[in-house]
């Protein structure tokens, strides 16, 4: 495989292992652990950025780039919540409603993809466009989850010191900001799925 014509795609996959890394440290439960893990977290998430900058950049865009985009946000998401749960972090509805919601669209999107559209492709109508891939939803979604995700592993880290628990309910109204967001970009592709089955 030529590494440089794949730069894209191996950023994509390589962050699902960093942020496995950083899920892992969150079951050491010491403070450097939970440390290393912030930032682990922090890495995986800025190189959801770098795939997309590189794919533009050196023309890299294609459809195997979108589903390992897209496959890469799913796994990545769906483990922050489900460990959070099995912690006693958030509430088991949150995994729940993140894996249900995946399974729907990216069948929904599978579909589209044997009739040529890209994943985000496939929304025609403004209203459509706009929640599934606006630049301003995109980011408003992205930032409330990376917010509360490193602000739950910030508040529940071990330190004698520093009594980190006052940011909690900061993360945890993320939490529901962003669980909201992953609904609500759902919406239109089931809406406009009917296209996809005539």
């Amino acid at each position: 495989m030529d590494i440089k014509k794949n730069s894209a795609n191996i950023v994509s996959v390589v962050r699902v292992f960093v942020a496995f890394g950083a899920i892992a440290l969150l079951f050491r439960h010491t403070f450097k652990a939970y440390a290393l893990s912030f930032i682990l977290t922090a890495i995986a998430f800025s190189m959801d950025a770098v795939d997309g900058y590189l794919a533009r950049k050196y023309g890299q865009a294609s459809q195997l780039g979108a589903v390992l985009d897209i496959m890469g946000d799913r796994i990545i998401e769906s483990i922050y919540w489900i460990v959070f749960a099995v912690l006693g972090w958030l509430p088991i509805i949150f995994p729940i409603i993140c894996v249900a919601r995946a399974f729907v669209t990216d069948g929904i999107r599978s579909v589209a993809l044997t009739k040529g559209m890209t994943p985000f492709g496939m929304q025609s109508t403004p209203w459509g466009k706009y929640i599934c891939a606006s630049k301003f939803m995109k980011t408003s979604y992205a930032v409330a989850k990376v917010a509360a995700f490193m602000l739950l592993i910030l508040a529940f880290t071990p330190c004698e010191k520093f009594n980190m628990m006052s940011i909690e309910p900061v993360a945890v109204v993320l939490a529901w900001i962003a669980i909201i967001f992953c609904v609500v970009r759902a919406i239109p592709v089931v809406a406009e799925s009917g296209k996809l089955f005539e």
